[in-house]
Parts: structure tokens; sequence; C-alpha cells
């Protein structure tokens, strides 16, 4: 030991006395205060940052300031979720509803009979990623898909062009979504 007191210029009697040395008021203060901050970023199922963690610590009667809670936090490696917002994809305004020509029916007795489209988002942490699927409803397989960047027509062409390469499909009935825009499916396989 003495040899390393000697490497870090510390007197090996001053790093005996600080090995003794009862832990600080402050040291106790901040464990005390680090169990506090995780119990409530818990309770705030991880969403909450340094401004929100110290208002529910105040509420209690902790007299502490938020860039201690801050400096509390990241020592802990606390790292709150981003919560995200909700995105919407179309104006109901300005869409009309197609006809419901399946009627609640999601049956089909054989494959290739009826299929299905919708449009959904996905948030990536580079932005959001449109996705539209086309699914069988005999075998509720996804015949066709496609992704984007951007919400655009070609997105929904894209997915059933896929859908018709894949399936090839000679008895096909009908291809439901809920939007009334709509492409013929001989346009789709040329």
């Amino acid at each position: 030991m003495r040899r390393m007191c000697r490497v870090l210029e510390v007197s090996s009697s001053g790093y005996y006395d600080w090995l003794r040395r009862p832990e600080s008021h402050r040291a106790v203060w901040h464990r005390r205060l680090s169990q506090s901050i995780c119990q409530s970023f818990k309770d705030s199922r991880e969403t909450y940052g340094a401004r929100r963690v110290r208002d529910d610590l105040v509420e209690v009667g902790e007299r502490i300031g938020r860039h201690t809670v801050a400096r509390l936090m990241k020592r802990l490696q606390i790292v709150p979720k981003t919560v995200r917002r909700y995105r919407v994809t179309t104006d109901s305004r300005k869409t009309i509803a197609a006809p419901n020509r399946l009627r609640q029916d999601f049956r089909a007795e054989r494959p290739n009979q009826r299929w299905v489209s919708d449009i959904t988002f996905i948030p990536t942490r580079q932005g959001w990623l449109y996705l539209a699927v086309v699914l069988d409803l005999y075998s509720r397989a996804v015949v066709g898909w496609s992704m984007d960047r951007r919400l655009k027509r070609s997105l929904v062409i894209d997915a059933l062009k896929m859908a018709v390469t894949r399936r090839s499909p000679n008895a096909l009935e009908l291809v439901h979504s809920d939007q009334v825009r709509s492409t013929p499916l001989h346009s789709i396989r040329n």
C-alpha cells in the first residue's frame, strides 16, 4: 500500500484516515435522494426527466434543485424514454370511406379470393416509416408489402404489385381497403 501511496503522492496516514472516515452528510443525502429519484422515475414508467422528477421530490417535501437531480440521474445512468407523438396520416374531412363490400365477413373459401390492405406508420429514430400491407384473408398471410419515408400513392401500388407478382391471382374477387381511390388490377400487372 505504501508503494501505491508514493506513486499517487499521498501520505499513507492520510489514506488510512480517509479509509476510516465516516461517510459525509452530502454523500448520505445523495444516496437517499438517488433511491427517491429511481422510485419517481420508475413510477413515471421511465418517462420523467430531471424537471418532473424534481417536482415529484418537492411534492413530498424534499428541498432540491433541478441541476442536482440532473447530475444524480446522469450518475445513475437514468435516461427517460422519449414519448412519441401521435401522427395523423389521413385528414378525415377530405377522405371518403370506401363502400364496405366485405360487410364484416372476413372469410375466404380459397387462396387469392379476397385481399385486404391498409397503411400504418412506424416511428423510428430517423423519423416516420410508412408501411403498406396486403393480406390474403384465406391464409391470413402477408402477400405484399411496401415501405417508404413518405406517404404517397406508389406505396400502396408497390405493395399490390408485390402481391400480384408473388401470387399471380386468376380469380381474385375483391381487394378491400378503407379508401375510395383505387387502381384497376390490370394496370398493376403491367
